[in-house]
């Protein structure tokens, strides 16, 4: 009996290392690289992104309004399809946004600019939505189009200040991460200084400025 009950711990320590999720974690990309090199690391690293990085923060956000937006949307086909929407859409982003939150983390090392706001706006809502449109049509959403259409607009906006908040230290999770509450409290100077971009951008082309200099900024 004394043997079987340590045999049990040592085969049970002897499997967890061959689980993907007790691998050594995979070490992050370098700052600057360029989109192509954190793609490839994403689709190498599932597990990394979407379990060791998963951003809670991006992840609560994400299910509330989204969940929202649906239930919204689909009212006029009764209560009882909106709750379902709301609760297919709560459901899919809370399992998953906190890994396209730990993507977007992910490109704001990538430089050039350009090529972050790309990754940001096109390369992870197109995985995304592709994969929410599924659900939502295997389920038989009833406003599904209109559904698909508003959470891709919102996606665009919400995207886009993601990687403007986490450039700036903000609704970060892992290294560099501060306490929600300090990231609540800034959040409406963010919101200011994000709508804020394009006017300082062409106010500073106008006025002929050149960027700080050892500074690319296009956020």
């Amino acid at each position: 009996m004394r043997d079987l009950v340590v045999a049990v711990p040592r085969t049970v320590t002897t499997l967890m290392p061959r689980l993907p999720l007790y691998t050594p974690a995979a070490p992050s990309p370098p700052e600057g690289v360029p989109l192509l090199s954190v793609l490839r690391w994403a689709c190498a690293h599932p597990i990394e992104l979407f379990v060791r990085r998963w951003n809670w923060k991006s992840a609560v956000f994400s299910a509330l309004f989204r969940g929202l937006i649906f239930f919204t949307l689909n009212l006029q086909a009764g209560l009882r399809a909106a709750v379902g929407a709301m609760l297919a859409e709560f459901v899919w982003r809370t399992a998953t946004s906190g890994g396209w939150g730990a993507a977007t983390q992910m490109l704001c090392k990538v430089r050039p600019m350009w090529q972050a706001i790309l990754g940001s706006m096109f390369v992870v809502p197109l995985v995304a939505h592709t994969i929410e449109f599924t659900i939502h049509y295997t389920r038989g959403t009833p406003v599904l189009a209109k559904s698909i259409l508003v959470s891709i607009c919102f996606t665009q906006v919400s995207d886009l200040f993601n990687l403007y908040v986490m450039y700036n230290g903000a609704m970060l999770v892992g290294d560099g991460a501060r306490p929600f509450g300090e990231d609540m409290r800034r959040v409406p100077a963010l919101i200011g200084g994000f709508l804020l971009v394009l006017p300082r951008l062409a106010a500073r082309k106008l006025a002929g400025v050149p960027p700080p200099p050892g500074t690319e900024t296009i956020l």
